[in-house]
């Protein structure tokens, strides 16, 4: 029996893959499956910004990938964005400043309609938010849960746009964040009425720490597969 903590990398099918944009880049990413059954549904993860050191193993992306295969049977599906690099590799191309990566998303969601992965949701963190309210409301997607939103690149417009889209949006918005804290946050996303808004006392933006890693994931997990909670804290095997 070992404690889910820190970095544990739990038993899944990795596989390393490459995503074809439509301006003609090729990304580097991994797809995490549950290791002997079907997922339930899929997280396509959109990690911080890149000219601040975000990148497909950005913490809480690289959690999500190495426990919730295992412990709520599901997909996740990391990549870096373009010009992005990790121990994966390096995306071609150069950042895009949130305009760009809507290709990139798009290569993700028919990577996902090309395996056949079931119940797609869009997970951003920080600017991978962005690109969610920007560019998601394209792509047939279950709904969207955004990590720590800044709202410095999408638009009210853009935000509004998903009031009556049919897709879930969930904002999880830490007590103290640098950017957008929970009192503004209600006033931003005020257009989208049907939205669910989580205030996490004592969270930060970046989500450092075991208790803010497992807060978050719970959340995450709340919306995706809620038959799968309460998260196990520990594993009955050893550890990939």
């Amino acid at each position: 029996m070992i404690e889910v903590t820190g970095g544990v990398e739990l038993p899944a099918r990795r596989e390393d893959i490459e995503l074809r944009t439509t301006d003609g880049l090729t990304l580097v990413g991994e797809l995490a499956l549950p290791l002997d059954r079907d997922p339930v549904a899929t997280l396509v993860c959109l990690h911080p910004l890149p000219t601040h050191g975000g990148f497909m193993d950005s913490h809480i992306l690289r959690k999500v990938a190495a426990r919730l295969p295992a412990l709520a049977d599901l997909a996740v599906l990391r990549f870096n964005f373009r010009g992005v690099s990790s121990p994966r590799g390096t995306s071609e191309g150069e950042f895009g400043h949130g305009i760009q990566e809507q290709h990139d998303l798009a290569a993700a969601m028919d990577f996902v309609a090309a395996r056949g992965l079931p119940a797609p949701w869009l997970l951003g963190w920080s600017f991978g938010t962005e690109v969610v309210l920007k560019w998601g409301l394209r792509h047939p997607i279950v709904g969207a849960v955004l990590l720590s939103p800044p709202l410095h690149r999408a638009t009210p417009d853009e935000v509004a746009a998903w009031s009556g889209s049919g897709r879930r949006l969930v904002a999880i918005i830490p007590e103290l964040d640098d950017y957008l804290r929970p009192a503004e946050a209600r006033q931003k996303f005020a257009s989208v009425p049907e939205g669910e808004l989580v205030d996490v006392e004592g969270g930060k933006h970046l989500w450092v720490g075991e208790k803010q890693t497992r807060r978050v994931l719970t959340e995450i997990v709340a919306r995706v597969n809620p038959d799968a909670l309460p998260l196990p804290t520990e594993w009955n095997g050893t550890p990939t």
